[in-house]
C-alpha cells in the first residue's frame, strides 16, 4: 500500500539526522515489524515488510493458511472468506494478505515516530562511537561548552562531545566557555548517555602529535620522534633522530629562532620542553638526556640496565631536577635506570680500586690476558669468582693466590700510608645503597 505521508516524515526527519535511505528503509521495516507485534500480541513469523523509498511505498504482508475451521486468525483464514478474492483457493492453500499502515491507528503510528527517532539516535551514537575509536591517539579540537569540578565538557563542530576529566588536564589549564581548546583522544565507551569521547593534555602523545603537526620533517619522516616523556605542565623530554644527515633534527623542531618549539610551549602553558638529539651509544644519549646537568663521568651497566652518573657536587641537584623529575624522565626516555652522585661521594669508592698495572709483581702476561675477560682493576679481580679465573690461559691456583696477595699487599701498604681515605666506608655505604635499590626494583 502508498503511504506517502509516513515516508516522507520519517525521510524528513532521517534527513535532519544525516541518515541514508538504505538504513531509513531498514529502520522503518524494524518499526513496522515492532508495531505488528505489539497488535498481535507475539512475534509471529508469517508477516514481513516491504520499504519502497523511491516510490514511497510500504508494503505489509500477512501469510495466511486456508482452513474449514478457523483456530487463529492471525495464521489462517476461512476458505469462504478466502474465495471470495481468489476463486481457486483450496484448504490448505497459502494466502496473502496486504494490510495498509493506516490500520494501525493514529496512535501507533506516533509510536512508530517514537521508535524512529530512537533508532536514529542509537544509529548517531554508533556511529560517532565508529568514527573516534578508530581516532584514538588523534588530536581534535572543539569549543569549551560546560565547565564542571571534575570534568569539562567540548563540542565539536559535527556536533560530537568531548569530556576532558580533571586528571588529563595540564595542572595550569583555565578555560572559559566558549573557548577553542584542542586534546588527544585516548578512550572512547558507549554508556547509557550514548558515547563518551575522553581526550587528554596531559598525556605522553598529545606532546608526540604535537611535533608531528608543527614540524614538517616529521611529517615527512625525515625526523622520527624515538622516546617521550612528560611530567605534564612543568617538563617534558622527547628524542628525536634525523635520518638525514643534511637535517639537523634538534634544529629543525626548535626552528629558526625557536618559533616552532614556542608554538608548542605556548600550547602547553610554557612547559619546559627538552629535545634531545638520538644516539646508539648510551654514554652519549645518556648524557645529553640528563641536560641540563652534564655528568663528568657515567658507569654503565647494560645487562641491568643501570647507570651511575657522576656530576659536579654543585650539578647534582640541576641533575635530579625538583622532585627528582629530570632524572626520572631522563631514565624512562633512554631506557636505563640512572643513579646520580656527587664527584666528592664517588671518589672514595673509586680510591680503593687499583688498576692491575699500577701493581707491582703482577706480569704484564697475566694483565692481558685478564683484559681480555673484562678485567681491568684489583677490584675487578677481587669480584671475579675464582673458578672462573682459573679457566682462564696460563692461571693455576698459584698464580690466582700470588695475584689476589699481591693486590691485598698493595692495598695495605695504602692504607697504612694514609692514602686511601678514613671516609672510604661512608662513601662505599652511599654505592651499597644505590646497588640495593637497584636489586631492589
Amino acid at each position: 500500500m502508498i503511504n506517502k505521508n509516513i515516508i516522507e516524515a520519517f525521510a524528513a526527519l532521517a534527513k535532519e539526522k544525516n541518515i541514508d535511505r538504505t538504513n531509513l528503509s531498514t529502520i522503518i521495516e524494524d518499526i513496522f515489524m515492532a508495531l505488528i507485534y505489539k497488535k498481535y500480541g507475539e512475534e509471529r513469523e508469517n508477516f514481513s515488510v516491504i520499504v519502497n523509498m523511491e516510490k514511497g511505498e510500504i508494503e505489509i504482508y500477512q501469510e495466511m493458511t486456508v482452513v474449514k475451521e478457523v483456530y487463529d486468525p492471525v495464521v489462517e483464514i476461512e476458505l469462504s472468506e478466502a474465495v471470495k478474492e481468489y476463486d481457486d483457493l483450496e484448504v490448505g492453500d497459502a494466502y496473502v494478505k496486504i494490510l495498509s499502515p493506516d490500520g494501525f491507528g493514529r496512535r501507533l503510528i506516533n509510536t512508530a515516530k517514537q521508535h524512529m527517532v530512537q533508532k536514529i539516535r542509537d544509529i548517531e551514537r554508533q556511529s560517532v562511537f565508529d568514527e573516534y575509536s578508530s581516532k584514538i591517539g588523534e588530536i581534535v579540537v572543539g569549543n569549551v561548552h560546560q565547565i564542571q569540578r571534575e570534568q569539562i565538557f567540548i563540542h565539536a563542530s559535527n556536533g560530537a562531545e568531548f569530556i576532558m576529566p580533571k586528571n588529563q588536564q595540564l595542572p595550569n589549564d583555565r578555560f572559559r566557555r566558549g573557548e577553542t581548546i584542542r586534546g588527544i583522544i585516548v578512550n572512547v565507551e558507549i554508556s547509557s548517555r550514548g558515547p563518551e569521547i575522553i581526550i587528554s593534555r596531559s598525556d605522553d602523545m598529545f606532546l608526540k602529535r604535537l611535533f608531528e603537526k608543527e614540524i614538517p620533517e616529521i611529517e615527512d619522516e625525515i625526523i622520527e620522534v624515538k622516546a617521550v616523556k612528560r611530567t605534564p605542565g612543568d617538563r617534558s623530554k622527547i628524542v628525536v633522530y634525523s635520518s638525514d644527515r643534511r637535517v639537523d633534527a634538534v634544529g629543525a623542531c626548535v626552528g629558526m629562532r625557536g618559533s616552532r618549539i614556542q608554538s608548542i610551549v605556548r600550547e602547553l602553558n610554557g612547559e619546559k620542553i627538552d629535545i634531545i638529539n638520538w644516539s646508539d651509544k648510551p654514554e652519549i644519549l645518556i648524557s645529553r638526556a640528563l641536560a641540563p646537568a652534564k655528568p663528568i663521568n657515567l658507569y654503565i651497566d647494560q645487562e641491568r640496565p643501570y647507570v651511575v652518573a657522576v656530576f659536579e657536587d654543585e650539578e647534582l641537584p640541576i641533575a635530579i631536577g625538583r622532585n627528582g623529575q629530570n632524572i626520572k624522565l631522563a631514565s624512562i626516555v633512554t631506557g636505563y635506570t640512572i643513579d646520580g652522585v656527587k664527584k666528592t661521594e664517588y671518589e672514595g669508592v673509586q680510591e680503593e680500586s687499583l688498576y692491575l698495572d699500577e701493581i707491582k709483581g703482577i706480569s704484564k702476561k697475566y694483565i692481558e690476558v685478564l683484559a681480555k675477560s673484562e678485567i681491568y682493576t684489583s677490584e675487578d679481580f677481587l669480584d671475579t669468582d675464582q673458578a672462573d679465573i682459573l679457566t682462564l690461559k696460563g692461571f693455576g691456583d698459584k698464580t690466582v693466590e700470588k695475584i689476589t696477595n699481591l693486590i691485598l699487599e698493595t692495598i695495605n701498604e695504602k692504607e697504612s700510608n694514609g692514602l686511601i681515605n678514613d671516609e672510604k666506608n661512608q662513601e662505599l655505604d652511599i654505592q651499597d645503597k644505590i646497588i640495593e635499590k637497584v636489586d631492589g626494583e
